[in-house]
């Protein structure tokens, strides 16, 4: 059996990828040292981003099964020492750029510095979604995680704001139990079931409210945008608090290429609130793109179909918006528990009634609701649907 050479095992290792940033260890100057030993061992050193890396082993791994793969090595010796801080600082700039030079460059509110956010440039190849109801407890958040858990099953780039700064979610329905690496003030966002998310829920201790202002919101949004390292996914999904305020303003002019989904429930008295949403949206010259039923029905253990919260308001608030009804999911427990649990419906059962409505619902909003018109032409066409609504009010 012939003994690989150097650069076969560095060749062999080349293909294995960071699991937080997606890139080659070989490419990203982590594989430090490669040492060929007596019967077949081979010794490897490994340069962990952070002291406690988290997903050490994970890299290990990874590792040990590509290097196994060649012929003639029979096993590794892998070792790790850390990054420099020189060495971070040269990652952070190669990946990311520095965000805190482009201050003064964009949108200022509040204490935000008015960084450039890069979604928001038009050769962006991210599609931004604004998730937003007219008010709290209609299952929003649990519709932006399973919907971002369908994105990412069927093979996009997917992350998540948790834009819900007073009452985050997201992070327990992902499912993400550990909180952001920093690499030289480069946040690297958890991710779980293949999409990636940042919250305030990570940093705030838990059981502790959040009593920010205005200022102090536009200034973590603006970090959210810019700090993390997102890596251009095909879609970043925003958890929007419900209602209006400050935080949907300031993400409509951070996002000025966002497309807006409305979540609502079949209550007649939910979708006259979720108009609220819609109404501004348009205002601030943002596209309503859809409109999200949840909780339309539920099944008895009799198999009987009862709709608890009255039936229809889904679709009354899309063809007052002329836009369509994108899906009707109904109340399950499944859904319901996954949510708690982190185990997203989409993620664990994705044949079940619900799962197979996620899915499609994703495949329409990435195939089929392409953009194809000029953001122009979209908000005026929406602006005259809501101008419509206001002079039949």
């Amino acid at each position: 059996m012939s003994t690989p050479t150097t650069d076969q095992i560095i060749e062999a290792l080349r293909p294995v990828e960071d699991p937080e940033l997606h890139r080659s260890i070989v490419d990203l100057g982590m594989l430090r040292g490669v040492s060929i030993r007596d019967n077949g061992v081979v010794g490897v050193l490994i340069a962990l981003t952070v002291p406690g890396c988290p997903l050490k082993g994970e890299i290990t791994r990874r590792v040990s099964d590509a290097a196994t793969e060649l012929d003639g090595v029979e096993s590794i010796d892998l070792e790790f020492t850390v990054m420099s801080d020189e060495d971070r600082e040269n990652l952070r700039k190669t990946l990311h750029g520095d965000a805190g030079a482009t201050a003064g460059q964009g949108q200022a509110h509040g204490h935000a510095e008015g960084r450039v956010v890069p979604f928001a440039k038009n050769d962006s190849k991210t599609r931004p979604l604004l998730i937003s109801s007219g008010k709290g407890g209609v299952g929003k958040s649990t519709v932006t995680t399973n919907l971002a858990v369908a994105l990412a099953a069927q093979g996009y780039s997917v992350g998540i704001i948790d834009a819900d700064i007073y009452g985050y979610s997201i992070p327990r329905m992902l499912g993400t139990d550990r909180d952001p690496v920093v690499i030289d003030n480069m946040l690297l966002p958890p991710e779980a079931w293949g999409v990636r998310c940042i919250s305030i829920g990570y940093f705030v201790p838990e059981g502790q409210a959040v009593v920010w202002r205005g200022p102090m919101l536009h200034k973590a949004l603006e970090q959210f945008l810019t700090d993390v390292y997102w890596d251009e996914p095909d879609f970043l999904l925003i958890d929007m608090p419900p209602g209006t305020g400050d935080i949907a303003l300031s993400l409509s002019q951070y996002l000025p290429r966002a497309e807006v989904l409305v979540v609502t429930t079949p209550q007649l008295a939910a979708q006259k609130v979720a108009r609220l949403s819609a109404a501004m949206a348009v205002k601030v010259n943002l596209p309503v793109r859809g409109i999200i039923e949840n909780m339309s029905w539920f099944i008895g253990e009799d198999k009987q179909r009862y709709e608890l919260f009255g039936s229809g308001g889904g679709q009354l608030l899309a063809d007052e918006l002329k836009v369509p009804l994108l899906a009707q999911i109904p109340l399950v427990e499944q859904l319901r528990e996954g949510g708690d649990t982190g185990q997203p419906i989409a993620a664990i059962a994705p044949q079940s009634e619900v799962g197979q409505i996620f899915a499609q619902l994703a495949k329409r909003i990435a195939e089929d609701m392409k953009p194809k018109h000029s953001k122009r032409a979209i908000s005026e066409r929406a602006l005259t649907n809501v101008r419509t609504l206001a002079n039949s009010s």
